[in-house]
This record gives structure tokens, C-alpha cells and sequence, in this order.
């Protein structure tokens, strides 16, 4: 498993997720610039991503839905706010309605993307700011933390592919 650890901090209202792999920091970097690549792994294995917008730049917005066992759709969106090639990636992210609009009741997540080359392997830690301690609560509750775990563990096999140029 790549996931090594996963930290809650109420008191920060946040969620870091830190995994690694044998893989070189621009071989990672390209699992979060390829939106092909991304949608292989964000989101558990029972309910992939499928990115229908992702302008990769800062102030670029990204729009994705999951899809659930069942055939259930969850729609998301992300607005980039920086990128700092290939070691950090900045963006909020939140639930969207079925028109792809920012579901408000729902607030919106930091997300801080961090990698850093140890040796041969990098070490990527993704940590999720929540607006209040309800919705941190809110989305612990709806499986976030287990989710992000699942959907790290998948990466290794992108990364054993051949590299994309």
C-alpha cells in the first residue's frame, strides 16, 4: 500500500493524506496534469472519475463526476489556484449540482498537493483545509478519509506504466 499515513486535525480542520512511491517526482507530477491519468485514480475503485473539464492552469476550473456502483453520479469541481512545477498544486474543490454549479450548502475544501523526492521515490502528501468543524465532520462521515486512502493505492500501478512524454 502507498498510503503511509492519513492525519485528522480538528483543531487545523484538516486531513493530510501522505503515501509514496517508487516513482520520480515528474512521473508523479504527470498523475495530476494528465487528466486521463487523474481519473484513473481520484475517487475509490467503486466509484471512478471522469473528467468532462480540467484546464490545468492557475485560475483554470476543473468539472468531474463519479460513478457509483449502482450507476449513481456525484459531481465535483476544482478552481486551481497555483502550480509550482512539479512539486505543488494548489486547489478548492466542492460538490456540484448536475449543471456542474458549485453546491453552496456544501462549502468548498483547500487542497495543498505536495512532492518531494526522496532518493528515487517521491513522497506526495495531499492535504485537505475545511471551511468549520461541521463540515470536516460532514465529510469524514461520508467516507472522505477511507476514499482518499483507496484512491491513493491505485496510483502504483498507473506509475509502473510506461512514462508519458
Amino acid at each position: 500500500m502507498t498510503v503511509i499515513s492519513s492525519t485528522k486535525n480538528p483543531e487545523a480542520l484538516s486531513l493530510v493524506i501522505v503515501a509514496e512511491f517508487d516513482a520520480a517526482v515528474h512521473r508523479v507530477w504527470q498523475i495530476w496534469e494528465d487528466p486521463r491519468q487523474l481519473e484513473r485514480w481520484w475517487g475509490p475503485p467503486t466509484y471512478p472519475a471522469t473528467f468532462s473539464r480540467y484546464e490545468f492552469t492557475p485560475g483554470g476550473e476543473a468539472s468531474y463526476y463519479m460513478t457509483g456502483p449502482e450507476g449513481e453520479k456525484a459531481n465535483g469541481w476544482w478552481r486551481i489556484t497555483d502550480i509550482q512545477a512539479p512539486h505543488r498544486l494548489e486547489f478548492d474543490e466542492g460538490f456540484a449540482d448536475d449543471n456542474g454549479a458549485p453546491v453552496e450548502a456544501m462549502g468548498a475544501a483547500h487542497v495543498t498537493v505536495t512532492l518531494e523526492g526522496i532518493g528515487v521515490r517521491t513522497r506526495m502528501a495531499v492535504q485537505s483545509e475545511f471551511e468549520s468543524a461541521e463540515q470536516m465532520n460532514t465529510m469524514m462521515e461520508m467516507g472522505m478519509e477511507e476514499g482518499m486512502r483507496e484512491a491513493a493505492g491505485q496510483i502504483d500501478a498507473i506509475l509502473a506504466e510506461q512514462s508519458v512524454a
